[in-house]
C-alpha cells in the first residue's frame, strides 16, 4: 500500500515538473530507488556548497513504551561509529568537510543534517549509506554517549519554554503517542541498553523508511545518478507496524509553572488540524492571521495591556496545536491577560475573521516560500518538510492548498477548532533570583582526562581527499561597493537564484556611548517606536502596505526588508520611510516607555541578566561605559523628545551600511536606494562608536542562583589585550578549532563530552574588536561537575600554551576553518551578514581571501606563542548559573 501511495505521489509531482519552464524543471530531480529510497534533488547556485537532510520516517511517535527518548538515543549513536566507519573515522571527516553535520529527532521523523562544500558531497552520501546499512551501538561507547544525551536532557528541563511544551503536549494529546516529545528522560536512558538501539535501529533505519533531501550547486542529473550508485545496494527492510494515533476528546485544563525569564508568559493552546487533515491549510492561514500585526491580538501591545503577542503551531500528521502567547510584566494578573485573549478569539469566531488578513496571510506564505530559496540549508528544510514530514509531493502543494484558502474556509476551521470551553490555558510565572555571590576559588583535581596527543586516522579511499590538501577559498562573485554622496556604504551582490531581494542593513552606533547620561534605556523604547508607522503612514496604514507586496521588513539601528523582485523599489520605499521617518506617535510613546519600564523591572531581578551583569562587572573597570544600564527609573524620566534627539544624533548616512543581494542588477539596485537614502543628512559632528580598551581583569567566580535550572550554565571568559587587528588574531583562530567547533574531532569536546560525558555542549570563543577583546568557554554540566570540567578546560589550554599542536591537528583545524568560512555564506542572509561585519570593523571585503592565506601559512609554533601571549587560564572571571550554591 506505501509503495502504491509512493508512486502516484511521484507521478503526480512529475506531471507538476512536466508544467514547469525547461529550466525549471531541469534545476530538480527526483526518482524512488529499487530498495525504495526516495530521493530528491534540487539545484541552488546561491553559494558552491550543497545541504544533504536524510530523513527517516521514525521519532518518537515509534519509541517503545517507557522508552520516550529512544529515537533520540538513536540519533546520538549514528556518531558513534559504523561497520566500515569508525567513531574517529567519522569525526575525522565532519571536522574536515566544515563540521556542520548535524540531526534532530521529533515526533515522526529523525533528521541527519550536512552542508559541505559541492566536492564533499559523495563523502557526506557515503556517511550515510553506511549509517544506513548498520551501526555498531556498542555497550561501551553507549554508557559513554549517555552521559552527553542526560546532559542534554538537563540542559532543556532547565528551560522554562521547554516545560511548557511538554506540559502542552501532555494535555493536547493525552493518551496518544504525541503525548511525550523526542527528548527523552533520564530514567528511561538508565534502563535502555545497547542491544535496544541495535534493534530500533534495525526495525527503522531502511531505505524504504527514508526521505534524502539534496540542494545546492549541482547537478540534479548527476547527483541523482551518484545517489543511486551509493545507495542502490542497500537492501529493503520490513518495517514494524506503526502506533496507532486516535484523538480524544480535548479537555480543558489549567497549569502553572515558575520560571527563570523575565517576564510572564499567558498562554492560550487550541487543537488545530494535523498535516493530513484537507483544513491544514485554512489552520496555518488561521494561524497567521490571528499573530497579524493588524489583528485584535496585537492590539493588546498597543494599548499596554501585553508586552508582545505571538502564535505559535506545533503540527503532527493527526493533529496539531496552535498557541495564543503573551508576554506580560512581572507582577501583572497573567490570569486576566488570558481571559482577554480568549475573549478575542471568541469575538473572531463569531464576528468572522476579516477577509482583508486572510489575502495577506496567504500573500505571505506563498512569499515565503520564495524567501527560503535564499538559504540552502533553508530550501532543503523546506523540500524535507513537504514531503518527508508532511507526506506532500513537493513544496509546491503546500502552496497549491494555501492558493484555494477561502475565507469561509478560515472562519470554518475558526468555529471548529478554536473553542474556548476545551482550551489549555497556563501561566508562567517569573521568579525573582536570588542575589549573585561570590563562589569558592577553584582548585584544580587530580584526576586527568586530558587526551594525549591524537594519531592522525587512516579514512577510507572514499574520504582521503579531504585531508591530503587544505581547501581553496571560494571567493565567489565580487559585489559592487558603492559610498553614496551622503557618506552612506552601499554594497550589491546580485544573485539569480530566485525572484527575490534582500535588503540588510547597520547603522553603525554605541547606546554605552551615545545615550545622554541619565537617559539610559532611550534607544529601546525608540526601538519599540518604529513599529508604530512613519509620519506619512500610521500603524495599521504602514502594516498594509508592507502585507500588500508580502514584504518582511524589519526597522533600527539593524533593519532588513525581504521583498518580491517586482515589489523592490516600493519595498525600499516603505523601509526607508519607517528608517529615517518614524512617527513616534505621542500615545505611542507612553504605551512603550511604560511597557519598556515595567520590562525592565523584571529582567533587572532575572537570573539571566544577573549573571551577564555578574560577568561584565568582573571583566571591565567600575567606571566602564558597557556597565550603564537602563532602569526603571530612567526609562520612566524619558520624554518624547528625548527619543527624537536620539534618532537624529544617532541615525546617520555616513555610519550606515545597507547591503542588497538577491535578483537585481547593481544599476537598478542603486538608483532605488539613492532615490531613497540619497537625500538623508547627517547632523553634528560623527560620534564615537568604539569603546575605550580596557585592561586586563583578575580572577573571580560568581554564583548565580536560579531554581528553574536542573543544570548549572558555565561561563568563563577575560579580556585580552589583543585586537582584531592584530597579527595573532589568525593563530588564536586556528588553536581554538584545534579545540572547539569539530565535535568529536577537536580537544574540548572529546576531552568533556566523548570520553568524560560531562557536557552535552562546549565551545571555546574569541570575541575580537577595534579596541577590546574577549576570550572564553561556554558549557554546562550537573552542578556536582563544574569544577571538573573547568578543570579539563584549563589542562587543555595549558597544554596549548606548552606544546605545539600536532601536525595533524593543525591540518585538521585548518581544514575546519576554510570549510566554515565557506558554510558560512549559504544564505543571502549570511553574506550580508559578513559583509556588514567586516565594515563594522573597517576591514576590507576581501579581508576572508587574505585570512585564508593566512591561516594556511599559520604554524604550531605561532598557536603556541600566540596561546602563550595572550590566554591567561588562571584569571578566568567564572559565572555560574544553575541551582548550586557555593
Amino acid at each position: 500500500m506505501q509503495t502504491s501511495l509512493f508512486r502516484a505521489l511521484f507521478l503526480a509531482c512529475a506531471i507538476f515538473m512536466s508544467l514547469l519552464p525547461p529550466a525549471a524543471a531541469a534545476d530538480i530531480s527526483r526518482g524512488t530507488l529499487p530498495n525504495g529510497l526516495r530521493v530528491i534533488v534540487v539545484r541552488n547556485t546561491l553559494a558552491p556548497a550543497v545541504a544533504v537532510q536524510l530523513n527517516y520516517l521514525v521519532g518518537s511517535v515509534e519509541a517503545p513504551p517507557g522508552f520516550p527518548g529512544m529515537a533520540h538515543a538513536q540519533e546520538h549513536m549514528m556518531f558513534r561509529g559504523s561497520p566500515g566507519l569508525s567513531a574517529d573515522q567519522l569525526s575525522t571527516i565532519i571536522a574536515a568537510a566544515g563540521g556542520d553535520f548535524n540531526a534532530d529527532t521529533q515526533q515522526v521523523v529523525t533528521q541527519y543534517l550536512a552542508t559541505v562544500a559541492v566536492k564533499d558531497l559523495e563523502p557526506a552520501l557515503r556517511v550515510e549509506a553506511l549509517r544506513m546499512q548498520g551501526i555498531i551501538d556498542s555497550r561501551k561507547a553507549w554508557e559513554e554517549e549517555r552521559g552527553a544525551i542526560e546532559q542534554e536532557v538537563a540542559q532543556d528541563l532547565s528551560n522554562p519554554e521547554y516545560l511548557l511544551s511538554v506540559r502542552l503536549l501532555e494535555n493536547l494529546f493525552d493518551g496518544t503517542p504525541y503525548e511525550h516529545d523526542a527528548l527523552g528522560t533520564r530514567t528511561s536512558f538508565d534502563k535502555t541498553t545497547a542491544a535496544m538501539l541495535q534493534k530500533f535501529h534495525r526495525d527503522w533505519y531502511a531505505p524504504n523508511n527514508a526521505v534524502l533531501i539534496i540542494v545546492g550547486d549541482v547537478d540534479p542529473a548527476h547527483t541523482l545518478t551518484m545517489v543511486r550508485r551509493i545507495f542502490g545496494t542497500i537492501p529493503a527492510r520490513h518495517l514494524p507496524p506503526r502506533p496507532t494515533v486516535a484523538l480524544q476528546p480535548l479537555k480543558a485544563a489549567f497549569f502553572e509553572l515558575e520560571s527563570n525569564l523575565p517576564y510572564g508568559l499567558a498562554v492560550v493552546a487550541y487543537r488545530l488540524p494535523g498535516y493530513e487533515n484537507p483544513d491544514y491549510a485554512a489552520g496555518q492561514i488561521l494561524g497567521d492571521v490571528l499573530e497579524s500585526q493588524r489583528g485584535n491580538l496585537y492590539n493588546l501591545v498597543t494599548e499596554g495591556k501585553a508586552l508582545a503577542i505571538g502564535f505559535e503551531g506545533m503540527m503532527l500528521p493527526k493533529g496539531g496545536a496552535g498557541f495564543t502567547t503573551a508576554a506580560f510584566p512581572q507582577g501583572d494578573d497573567g490570569k486576566r491577560l488570558i481571559a482577554i485573549m480568549k475573549e478575542i478569539v471568541a469575538g473572531y469566531v463569531k464576528n468572522g475573521i476579516p477577509p482583508e488578513l486572510v489575502d495577506a496571510a496567504k500573500r505571505h506564505e506563498v512569499a515565503d516560500a520564495e524567501y527560503e530559496k535564499n538559504s540552502i540549508a533553508g530550501q532543503a528544510f523546506m523540500w524535507s518538510q513537504a514531503v518527508a514530514i508532511e507526506g506532500r509531493t513537493c513544496p509546491d502543494d503546500d502552496i497549491a492548498a494555501i492558493r484555494r484558502v477561502t475565507v469561509e474556509d478560515v472562519n470554518r476551521v475558526a468555529r471548529m477548532y478554536l473553542v474556548n470551553d476545551t482550551a489549555i490555558t497556563a501561566l508562567l510565572i517569573p521568579r525573582p533570583s536570588g542575589k549573585p555571590v561570590e563562589a569558592k576559588g577553584f582548585s584544580r583535581g587530580n584526576e586527568s582526562f586530558v587526551s594525549k596527543n591524537v594519531k592522525p586516522v587512516k579514512l577510507p579511499a572514499w574520504a582521503a581527499n579531504l585531508t591530503t590538501a587544505l581547501p581553496a577559498l571560494a571567493t565567489g562573485k565580487k559585489p559592487a561597493d558603492f559610498r553614496l554622496a551622503n557618506g552612506l556604504r552601499l554594497i550589491i551582490l546580485p544573485t539569480a537564484t530566485n525572484g527575490t531581494v534582500g535588503v540588510y542593513g547597520r547603522v553603525k552606533n554605541n547606546p554605552f556611548l551615545e545615550t545622554p547620561r541619565g537617559k539610559e534605556g532611550v534607544d529601546s523604547v525608540l526601538d519599540g517606536l518604529f513599529s508604530y508607522g512613519t509620519t506619512s503612514l500610521d500603524r495599521l496604514a504602514f502594516q498594509r502596505a508592507l502585507d500588500d507586496i508580502a514584504a518582511d521588513e524589519t526597522a533600527g539601528a539593524s533593519f532588513s526588508l525581504n521583498v518580491l523582485k517586482e515589489h523592490f523599489a516600493q519595498g525600499v520605499h516603505l523601509l526607508a520611510d519607517n528608517l529615517l521617518r518614524p512617527a513616534l506617535p505621542p500615545e505611542a510613546f507612553k504605551v512603550v516607555r511604560t511597557e519598556t519600564a515595567a520590562a525592565l523591572a523584571g529582567k533587572l531581578e532575572s537570573p539571566g541578566w544577573l549573571a551577564g551583569r555578574a560577568l561584565d562587572k568582573g571583566l571591565y573597570p567600575r567606571d566602564d561605559p558597557a556597565l550603564r544600564h537602563a532602569t526603571p527609573e530612567t526609562v520612566a524620566a524619558l520624554t518624547l523628545d528625548d527619543v527624537r534627539n536620539y534618532h537624529r544624533t544617532v541615525f546617520r548616512p555616513d555610519l550606515t551600511t545597507i547591503v542588497v543581494i538577491g535578483a537585481v542588477a547593481p544599476a537598478q539596485a542603486k538608483e532605488v536606494i539613492e532615490k531613497e537614502f540619497g537625500a538623508w543628512r547627517a547632523e553634528g559632528p560623527r560620534p564615537a562608536t568604539d569603546l575605550p580598551p580596557v585592561p586586563l581583569n583578575g580572577p573571580s567566580a560568581v554564583s548565580v542562583p536560579d531554581k528553574s535550572r536542573v543544570q548549572d550554565e558555565v561561563t568563563l571568559a577575560e579580556t585580552i589585550g589583543l585586537t582584531r587587528e592584530n597579527p595573532d588574531y589568525y593563530p588564536l583562530q586556528v588553536g581554538l578549532h584545534v579545540l572547539s567547533g569539530g565535535f568529536y574531532a577537536t580537544r574540548l569536546y572529546r576531552d568533556l563530552r566523548e570520553r568524560a560525558g560531562l557536557v552535552y555542549t562546549v565551545e571555546a570563543f574569541l570575541h575580537a574588536g577595534k579596541t577590546r577583546s574577549l576570550f572564553g568557554v561556554f558549557y554546562g554540566c550537573d552542578p556536582n561537575n563544574v569544577t571538573k570540567a573547568r578543570d579539563l578546560v584549563e589542562r587543555n589550554l595549558y597544554r596549548m600554551q606548552r606544546e605545539p599542536v600536532s601536525a595533524h591537528e593543525l591540518r585538521q583545524a585548518k581544514t575546519l576553518l576554510l570549510r566554515q568560512m565557506l558554510l558560512d555564506r549559504t544564505s543571502a542572509g549570511s553574506i550580508a551578514a559578513e559583509f556588514l561585519d567586516l565594515v563594522l570593523h573597517d576591514l576590507p571585503l576581501d579581508e576572508p581571501a587574505q585570512a585564508a592565506e593566512r591561516y594556511r601559512t599559520t604554524t604550531a609554533a605561532q598557536v603556541r606563542k600566540a596561546f602563550a601571549r595572550w590566554i591567561r587560564p588562571s584569571a578566568f572571571v567564572q559565572v555560574t548559573r544553575g541551582p548550586s550554591q557555593p
